[in-house]
C-alpha cells in the first residue's frame, strides 16, 4: 500500500490502529522490535586500534620512531647490547602517549555523546486513547502523532487531520518555501515528494497549524533516512578558540623546531654521537611542541558542558561555551523563564459587569461560559495522574482549562458537545487563535489573544470598560487576554483572518497571574554586579511587564520600557542611541527581537536572547548566544539555539555565564601551564647547549618529562572548580586573545624560571658528583616535579592559602601519580634505562628546594597583586 495514494482511513486501517485512540500499549514493544528504534544510523565511529595508529601520525612522532629504529638496527650491527635500552624505553614511552591519547579522545567523546542523548527529540503521541509524550526514537509505524507549528517532524506519517498546516522540506525537496499540506488530497503512487502534500516527512519542521496523522516509516526507512548517508560525511568542526590554538600550536612548532635545529648543530660542533644529538633534538621537538593542547581543551570544554547540563543548561554547540563568557547583554522572556510559568486564572470580567470578579471553583454563569468560550478555543490539555494536574501545551490555555475544570467543566465533555469546525491557529504576529465551533445549533467564531489587538476587531461590547479593567489587571502583574465572539451562518472552507477575526463582539478578559521566580531577582542582582546588563522582552501589556521587571531589579527609575509600536516607530539609528536606556520591550514581534539583538551588537555588546517560538529563530540565530526553553520550546528554536534551558529558568543562564567564564578561565590555566612548562624545556636545553655544550637531558627523559606533565596535571588543572569571585569581574571583550591580561608574558617568566632552576640544578649536581650524568638527574628530577608543583600555582589567580592547597581532588590524584612515576624512575633499577644515578642527600635536598621555588616565586608575585588590588580599591 502507498501511504500517499490511499485514504488516510485506510492507511490508518493497514497499521491496525485508530485514528482516535491510537495504538493499544501492548503492541508497542513487539513494533518496536519488529522495526526498530526510529533513529537514523550513525557514521561508523572508529575503533580503539585506529583510534590508537592516529595518534602516531604526526610528523615528528614518525621521525623519533625512525630514529629509534635506525639506534637499535646500529646495536645490532655493532652488537652493543647494553645500549638497546634507549630505543626501547622511547618505543615504550611513544606507546604510553599513544595510549593516553586514546583514552583522552575516548572521554571527551562519551561526553559529548551523553549530551546528544540528552537533547534527543520527542513527540506527542496517542496511545490508549490518551495523550503522551515520549523519546522521538520510541515511535512505531501506526502511532497517531499530534504536529503544531514549531514542531520538528519525528517519522513519515500520512495526515489524517489538518488545519492550515503548512511544513519546511528544503531538505528533502530544495523548495525554499514552505508546503502546504491538506489531509483530504489523496495524490498519484509515483508523484515526488514535493507533491505529496497529505504526507509530512522525518526531519522536517511544521512552520504552520495543527495536524493529526499516523506514522507510516521510521528511521532508516524514512525518506530522509533514504539520504542519510550523504549526510554522514559531514566533518567535526572545531570551536574557534580551537583553531586558534591548534595555528598557534603551528607558530609554536616552527620556534621549537628551529631550536632543535640550533641544539642538533651545536651538539655535532662539541663531538655529542650524531645518533644521540640527533634523538635528543627530536625529542625535544616532540615534547615542547604542545601538539595535544586542542585535545586536551576539547576535554574541558566536554567536561564543562556536561557541569553545565547538571545545572539545566544544555549547550548544543561548543563554541557557545566560549562565547558565554563575554555575554554582556541578556534579553529574557518574561513568562516561565523570570516568572514561574505556573499560569493560574485569578481574575475574570465579563462585559457589561462593573468590575472583575475573583475566580474560583464557584464562579458566577456569565463567568463559567466565559471559561467555556475559552477553553473550546484552546489546544493545551490537562490531565490528571494521580490525582495531580499533568499540564500539556500552552501555560496559559491550560490555565483556563483547569479553571473551567474546577467549575465542573470537563474539556473532553465539551469538545465533544460543541465539535470544533475550523480554525485559525495562534501566530505571534496576530497575537490571536481563533477557532469555529457549532453550539446550540449555531456556528460560533470564538478569538483569543492579547487585548490590544482583539479591541481593534471588535465592533461591539463596552471596549473602553474593558481597556481599564486590562490596565488595572496589568497594574497588578496580571497577564490578560481577551475573548470575542460573533456568529456565521457558513463556515468557509480555508478560513482566513480577514473573514474570521473581524466585527467581533467582546465579552470578557482573563486575567491570571505567573510569579516572579524567587532565584530570578538574585540572579538579576549577580548579572549586574558581573556587568552584565538583563532585558526583559514580552509579549504581554506594557504595565504588566514593568511592573514585574521592578519587582525583579530590571527596571528601575531613568529606565525606559516601550512598547512594540514604539520600537517599529524608531528607525535604527534612534534605537542604537537609545539601546541603553530601555529595559522593557513590551508587545514584540520576532522581528523586533532581531533589531533589539542588532543594535545591541552594534554597541560591541554580546547579546543572550531567550526564545520558545518558531518564528523566535531567526532572532535565537542573530544572539551571539540562542537560549531555547526545553518545557514551552519549540523543536524549531531549539534546533536554531545554541544552548537550552531545561528548566526554563533565567537563573540558568546566569549559572550558564559563570560556568562559560569558568570554563574560559580554566583553558587559560591549561594553555599558560603546558605552554609554560613547554618553554622551560626548549630554554633549557637550548641554553646548556650554548653554555656547556652539553645536553642537560637525554631523549628518553625529555619524552618522560612530557608524559608525566603534559597529560594528567594540564586536565586536572582544566577540572579546577569556578572561581568564586568569577561574577565580580567585567564581561571578556568579545575579541579579547587568549594571551590577554600578561598571560603571554608570563608563560615567558615561567619558561626562564623553570629553565634557571634546572640549568642550576644540573650545574650543581655536575660539579659535586663530578659526573654528567648526576647534573642530568638532577635536571630530570627538578624540571619535571618542579613543573608537578607548578599545577597547583597554576589553579588560582588568588593564593593556595586562600583556596586551600589540596581541594581541587582530582589535581591531587594526578600529582600523587606523577610523582610516584619519577620515583619509580629516579629510585629503583628503572633509573638505568634512563641513565640516572642515586644523588648524595645533600643533592636530594637542594633539588627539593629548588623544585619548590616556583610555588614559592608565584606565590609572592600574588601576595604583592592582591596588595595592590586592595591599595587601589581604598
Amino acid at each position: 500500500m502507498i501511504p500517499h495514494s490511499s485514504s488516510a482511513q485506510d492507511v490508518v486501517k493497514a497499521f491496525s490502529s485508530d485514528a482516535e485512540s491510537g495504538l493499544d500499549s501492548k503492541d508497542i514493544a513487539r513494533l518496536q522490535s519488529e522495526y526498530g528504534p526510529n533513529v537514523l544510523a550513525e557514521k561508523k565511529k572508529r575503533t580503539l586500534i585506529g583510534r590508537f595508529f592516529d595518534q602516531f601520525k604526526d610528523v615528528m612522532i614518525i621521525i623519533l620512531l625512525i630514529a629509534a629504529a635506525v639506534s637499535f638496527g646500529v646495536i645490532c650491527v655493532e652488537k652493543t647490547w647494553n645500549e638497546l635500552f634507549e630505543p626501547a624505553l622511547i618505543l615504550i614511552i611513544v606507546i604510553l602517549n599513544a595510549l593516553m591519547g586514546v583514552f583522552q579522545e575516548s572521554k571527551a567523546e562519551k561526553a559529548l555523546e551523553a549530551l546528544k542523548n540528552m537533547s534527543a527529540p520527542h513527540a506527542r503521541v496517542i496511545r490508549d486513547g490518551e495523550e503522551h509524550i515520549i523519546d522521538a526514537k520510541q515511535i512505531v509505524p501506526g502511532d497517531i502523532i499530534k504536529v503544531e507549528a514549531g514542531d520538528f517532524v519525528p517519522a513519515d506519517a500520512r495526515l489524517i487531520h489538518s488545519v492550515s498546516l503548512k511544513s519546511e522540506e528544503s531538505a528533502l525537496t530544495g523548495e525554499s518555501v514552505p508546503a502546504e499540506k491538506n489531509a483530504d488530497d489523496i495524490i498519484d503512487g509515483k508523484s515526488a515528494l514535493g507533491d505529496r502534500s497529505n504526507m509530512i516527512f522525518s526531519g522536517c519542521s511544521i512552520t504552520y497549524g495543527t495536524g493529526l496523522a499516523v506514522v507510516t516509516a521510521t528511521g532508516m526507512n524514512t525518506e530522509m533516512g533514504k539520504i542519510a548517508n550523504l549526510l554522514a560525511g559531514e566533518k567535526e568542526s572545531q570551536t574557534p578558540l580551537q583553531q586558534k590554538l591548534a595555528q598557534l600550536g603551528k607558530y609554536l612548532g616552527i620556534i621549537a623546531l628551529a631550536a632543535c635545529a640550533i641544539v642538533f648543530v651545536i651538539g655535532l660542533i662539541s663531538g655529542i654521537p650524531i645518533l644521540e644529538i640527533f634523538m635528543t633534538s627530536v625529542s625535544l621537538a616532540v615534547s615542547a611542541i604542545p601538539e595535544g593542547l586542542p585535545a586536551i581543551v576539547t576535554i574541558i570544554l566536554s567536561i564543562g558542558v556536561q557541569r553545565m547540563a547538571k545545572r539545566n543548561a544544555l549547550i548544543r554547540r561548543l563554541p557557545a561555551v566560549e562565547t558565554l563568557g563575554s555575554a554582556s547583554v541578556i534579553c529574557s522572556d518574561k513568562t516561565g523563564t523570570l516568572t514561574q510559568n505556573r499560569m493560574t486564572v485569578v481574575k475574570a470580567f465579563t462585559d457589561g459587569e462593573s468590575d472583575a470578579e475573583t475566580v474560583g471553583d464557584s464562579c458566577s454563569e456569565k463567568i463559567k461560559q466565559l471559561l467555556i468560550y475559552g477553553t473550546l478555543c484552546s489546544d493545551g490539555t490537562v490531565v490528571f495522574e494521580n490525582g495531580v494536574a499533568k499540564h500539556i501545551g500552552d501555560p496559559t490555555e491550560t490555565a483556563i482549562v483547569l479553571a473551567a475544570h474546577k467549575n465542573g467543566i470537563k474539556k473532553e465533555e465539551i469538545i465533544k458537545k460543541y465539535e470544533r469546525l475550523a480554525e485559525i491557529p495562534f501566530d505571534s504576529d496576530r497575537k490571536l487563535m481563533t477557532s469555529v465551533n457549532r453550539i446550540d445549533g449555531k456556528n460560533i467564531v470564538i478569538v483569543k489573544g492579547a487585548f490590544d489587538n482583539l479591541s481593534l476587531r471588535c465592533t461591539a461590547g463596552n471596549v473602553e470598560k474593558a481597556r481599564e479593567v486590562t490596565e488595572e489587571m496589568s497594574r497588578e502583574a496580571l497577564r490578560v487576554l481577551a475573548i470575542a465572539i460573533k456568529e456565521m451562518e457558513t463556515v468557509p472552507q480555508n478560513p482566513t483572518s480577514e473573514e474570521l477575526e473581524n466585527g467581533l463582539t467582546l465579552i470578557g478578559l482573563i486575567g491570571m497571574i505567573d510569579p516572579p521566580r524567587a532565584e530570578a531577582k538574585d540572579a538579576v542582582a549577580t548579572s549586574k554586579k558581573a556587568g552584565i546588563k538583563t532585558v526583559m522582552i514580552t509579549g504581554d501589556h506594557v504595565i504588566t511587564a514593568a511592573a514585574i521587571a521592578k519587582q525583579l531589579g530590571i527596571y528601575s527609575d531613568g529606565d525606559r520600557a516601550i512598547t512594540g509600536k514604539e520600537l517599529d516607530a524608531m528607525s535604527d539609528e534612534e534605537l542604537e542611541e537609545h539601546i541603553e536606556e530601555i529595559s522593557v520591550y513590551a508587545r514584540v514581534s520576532p522581528e523586533n527581537k532581531i533589531r533589539i539583538v542588532k543594535a545591541w551588537q552594534k554597541k560591541g555588546h554580546v547579546v543572550s536572547m531567550t526564545g520558545d517560538g518558531v518564528n523566535d529563530a531567526p532572532a535565537l540565530k542573530a544572539a551571539d548566544i540562542g537560549c531555547a526553553m526545553e518545557i514551552t520550546g519549540t523543536d524549531v528554536a531549539k534546533g536554531a539555539a545554541d544552548m537550552t534551558l531545561t528548566d526554563d529558568n533565567f537563573a540558568t543562564i546566569v549559572d550558564a555565564v559563570k560556568e562559560g567564564r569558568g570554563i574560559y578561565a580554566n583553558i587559560r590555566k591549561v594553555v599558560g601551564f603546558l605552554l609554560g612548562s613547554n618553554t622551560g624545556e626548549i630554554l633549557t636545553v637550548f641554553t646548556s647547549m650554548l653554555l656547556f655544550r652539553e645536553t642537560p637531558l637525554l631523549s628518553m627523559q625529555l619524552l618522560w618529562v612530557n608524559l608525566v606533565t603534559d597529560s594528567l596535571p594540564a586536565i586536572a588543572v582544566g577540572m579546577e572548580s569556578v572561581e568564586p569571585d568569577v561574577m565580580e569581574k567585567k564581561p571578556r571583550p568579545k575579541d579579547e586573545g587568549i594571551f590577554a591580561n600578561g598571560l603571554g608574558f608570563s608563560v615567558i617568566i615561567q619558561g626562564i624560571l623553570f629553565a634557571a632552576i634546572t640549568l642550576l640544578g644540573f650545574y650543581i649536581g655536575k660539579t659535586v658528583m663530578r659526573t654528567l650524568e648526576a647534573g642530568q638527574t638532577m635536571a630530570f628530577m627538578i624540571l619535571s616535579l618542579s613543573q608537578v608543583v607548578h599545577a597547583f600555582n597554576m589553579r588560582s589567580e588568588h593564593s593556595l592559602f586562600r583556596i586551600g592547597f589540596f581541594s581541587n581532588k582530582t589535581l591531587n590524584i594526578a600529582a600523587v601519580i606523577s610523582t610516584l612515576l619519577m620515583a619509580v624512575v629516579l629510585f629503583t633499577p628503572v633509573r638505568y634505562a634512563f641513565k640516572l644515578v642515586l644523588l648524595t642527600p645533600q643533592l636530594y635536598l637542594t633539588a627539593l628546594g629548588l623544585i619548590f621555588v616556583p610555588l614559592v616565586a608565584l606565590e609572592i608575585k600574588k601576595a604583592v597583586k592582591s596588595l595592590i588590588k586592595k591599595n587601589k580599591n581604598k
